[in-house]
């Protein structure tokens, strides 16, 4: 497992990927996120806060990880289509001198990761977080993606098998 550190808003935080077709603890779970495919090209989205980047987003309360990460790609991407979750990252706030006891996300938490096979295209409106979507050669996330790190490219290794049909 390779860990990465990232500054999320002046906190160092740790990410570290794990392979796995298991859920961790689901009160841990802070959001889902996925790789879309559809005839080899995965799908980006142009977020207002993040600019382009995979689907993904917080769970609501009652909502598990899966129906988050589909109602994430229809949301945002206009995309239905069948998931299976392909890992999670880790998110540790153990060096994060600005996180405490009250602090909305767990000292260690986690990202969990999808592969869709894109079903249904459905007409792009952009009536919520998203303003353009787009169909790219996975090699190519990294030229688009400015958060794009270490993690989410083993990420994006493990959605890929499941594409290309290996367990």
């Amino acid at each position: 497992m390779t860990a990465v550190y990232v500054d999320w808003g002046g906190a160092r935080i740790k990410l570290t990927w794990k392979e796995a077709a298991f859920p961790p603890d689901r009160e841990f779970i802070t959001s889902a996120h996925g790789f879309c495919f559809l005839e080899g090209k995965v799908l980006l989205v142009n977020l207002q806060d993040r600019g382009w980047d995979i689907p993904g987003g917080h769970i609501e309360k009652g909502e598990s990880p899966e129906h988050c990460f589909k109602r994430e790609a229809k949301e945002e991407g206009y995309v239905e289509g069948q998931c299976t979750q392909v890992g999670y990252i880790i998110v540790d706030h153990t060096e994060n001198l600005l996180w405490n006891e009250r602090s909305v996300y767990p000292k260690i938490g986690y990202q969990v990761f999808y592969h869709m096979n894109i079903e249904r295209m459905l007409d792009f409106e952009a009536r919520y977080e998203s303003s353009e979507r787009m169909l790219v050669d996975p090699l190519q996330i990294a030229d688009f993606s400015e958060g794009w790190h270490e993690t989410l490219a083993q990420a994006l290794n493990a959605a890929m098998k499941r594409l290309f049909g290996e367990p």
